[in-house]
């Protein structure tokens, strides 16, 4: 586990997370390579990170295999990285403690105080309303310019 409970990661912390991370699902990740989700995935696979596609409509996304949610993947999530609106995070941070995750990973724009302080208290990092890809370009330098 991550944890930092009740408080904001700081850069190290984050630094931390980001460099001993292997697995990322993530959930809302869109098949359309002009949307977020889609753009912050190919990045993270090119700084060599396995991404889970977590999306019930596809069948794959980006050459991976999508699952439905989070309590279908059969692997071990680092990170859940969530592109959702913050109404929906609820569920996703219960799923998120119940498979073990590492951290749950907020995208911008996206903030749910219950949920954050539950999986908080459930020992998970928490980082929200900040862009994961940002965040790494930021503090682990970029990935494959070519992604960018």
């Amino acid at each position: 586990m991550f944890g930092a409970i009740g408080r904001r990661l700081d850069d190290e912390e984050m630094r931390r997370i980001l460099a001993q991370c292997k697995a990322i699902a993530i959930v809302g990740l869109s098949p359309r390579a002009e949307r977020d989700s889609n753009m912050v995935a190919r990045y993270l696979q090119g700084a060599g990170y396995q991404i889970i596609p977590i999306n019930p409509a596809e069948e794959s996304i980006l050459g991976q295999r999508c699952y439905p949610d989070l309590l279908s993947v059969p692997q071990h999530i680092d990170i859940v990285d969530v592109f959702r609106r913050p109404d929906a995070v609820g569920p996703i941070a219960s799923q998120a403690v119940a498979c073990g995750a590492g951290a749950l990973w907020l995208q911008l724009g996206v903030s749910n105080q219950p949920a954050e302080d539950q999986a908080r208290a459930a020992g998970l990092a928490v980082i929200s309303d900040s862009c994961i890809k940002v965040e790494h370009m930021r503090l682990l330098g970029r990935a494959n310019d070519a992604l960018l």
